[in-house]
């Protein structure tokens, strides 16, 4: 959803607060100091109080009735989708590459288009009923060094899944596994947890760093491939006995049409030139075209003596900017959460492996030049330990006990883990270039020691095998 320019100010404003003074803005505090000003104001105050409330009582046959409405509808919606995300059965899928893997992220982005499916809530009916898209969690989970890829998904679209996976990586095996998140307790009195969201830093349509950037759109000799993924796969690789690291993808198919929807699935009212709903697309363009405006070199015209704008004079660097935006919006995209928890015996915990969870995606991002990065936020990154936060601990167990219910959950768009309040969602829009850029299979250049990988591949029979 393209931001509101005050919510964009209010952002700026809540950032500028929290980095210089430590002060978070969450939900509680927040009424708290709202409950306690009416107090103080009721006390020196309270005939222009007393005033104030008789004249919103008297009011509340016009007031009332909207409030109301809004609260049932979005409620209404929240218990039809969390009746129908339960009534749908779900597997785990181990992904085992072979050992001898040639393939580029290009092979990922294939597979990411074929499940770009966008059925469940083409119609109004369908979403009244409580209809979602399908949503999948595509996963890297290291259990003490030991690194597996999964995918989290409905039971009844398995065969959609194998199928696209056998068809871009021939030689891997698909298997159903058991629930990893599940096969230990993850009680904050047991294990020592610590976990954020990622959320990009520009806005949408402007992409990160993809694998075209590190020229792995096709097949190059070994030591001269470059993975940026190569870095995170070590880094889940390093950990040691009683440490875990997991860390999800979770993603459905972004629905263009619906670009600023509300929760409750209603189309936004903005539109383009045409005339049709306001896309990522569209926000793309102008992004690219206030980009050409600035780089004018106005001139003076010898016969007017005029200033005239002049033509557009990028540099090298503004130049692929605009063309990476423009490759990306035209691409496929998916509606994407990502979360990483580290989860260790308290007698195990690296403080070391916090800070480089922190900066988990820095490969995929860039300084400066103006392009997108994903950097770490929500969850435990909230605690700075500032002596005036007040009740701390338990603030913090809270928060671990929520944290490892959404990722067991594989939940981030719909309630009761969704990411939108007042200063705006965390969901990313991410086209399938870049999300096969920062999730594929690694193929065999990256030699990570505790990438599991089979040891044999195997194939179908011949169909012309004689019996």
């Amino acid at each position: 959803m393209p931001p509101l320019p005050y919510l964009e100010a209010l952002t700026d404003l809540k950032k500028d607060i929290t980095n210089k003074l430590g002060i978070r803005f969450d939900p509680w505090p927040l009424f708290t100091l709202c409950l306690a000003v009416l107090l103080t104001a009721f006390i020196f105050m309270p005939r222009q109080v007393s005033l104030a409330f008789s004249l919103a009582l008297f009011l509340s046959p016009v007031w009332l009735p909207f409030l109301l409405r809004y609260g049932a509808v979005k409620l209404w919606y929240v218990h039809k989708r969390s009746e129908f995300i339960a009534k749908q059965t779900y597997i785990l899928l181990e992904m085992k590459p072979p050992r001898n893997l040639v393939k580029t992220p290009l092979a990922m982005e294939a597979f990411l288009a074929g499940i770009h499916l966008t059925g469940g809530e083409s119609t109004w009916y369908a979403r009244f009923k409580g209809g979602v898209r399908p949503f999948y969690s595509l996963e890297i989970a290291s259990f003490e060094g030991q690194i597996h890829f999964y995918i989290w998904t409905r039971a009844n679209l398995r065969r959609i899944i194998e199928g696209q996976l056998y068809a871009q990586y021939p030689g891997m095996q698909v298997v159903e596994a058991p629930d990893y998140t599940r096969l230990i307790s993850a009680k904050p009195e047991e294990w020592l947890i610590w976990g954020c969201d990622f959320s990009s830093t520009n806005k949408n349509p402007i992409p990160i760093k993809t694998y075209v950037e590190y020229q792995l759109d096709t097949v190059q000799k070994e030591p001269e491939q470059v993975d940026p993924l190569s870095n995170l796969i070590e880094f889940m690789s390093s950990i040691g006995k009683g440490e875990h690291i997991w860390l999800q993808f979770i993603i459905r198919t972004h629905n263009g049409e619906r670009y600023g929807a509300t929760p409750g699935g209603k189309t936004s009212t903005r539109r383009n030139e045409e005339g049709r709903p306001y896309t990522w697309r569209d926000e793309g363009k102008e992004i690219i075209e206030a980009m050409r405006k600035k780089t004018r070199s106005p001139y003076i015209d010898p016969i007017s003596g005029k200033e005239m704008a002049g033509f557009p004079n990028p540099t090298k660097g503004e130049s692929e900017l605009m063309g990476a935006i423009d490759r990306n919006t035209a691409k496929l995209a998916f509606d994407v959460g990502i979360r990483g928890i580290y989860i260790t015996k308290p007698e195990k915990f690296n403080i070391a492996m916090v800070t480089h969870m922190v900066g988990l995606f820095k490969p995929f991002s860039t300084g400066e030049g103006g392009w997108n990065g994903i950097n770490s936020t929500k969850w435990m990154k909230r605690f700075d330990d500032y002596p005036w936060e007040i009740g701390v601990p338990k603030r913090k167990d809270h928060y671990r006990r929520k944290l490892v219910q959404a990722f067991r959950r594989r939940q981030f768009f719909y309630d009761p883990f969704f990411h939108d309040g007042l200063f705006g969602d965390e969901t990313m829009i991410l086209s399938t270039e870049e999300l096969a850029t920062v999730f594929h299979i690694p193929s065999g250049s990256v030699q990570a020691p505790g990438l599991a990988r089979i040891h044999s591949t195997r194939y179908e029979a011949p169909a012309d095998l004689p019996v």
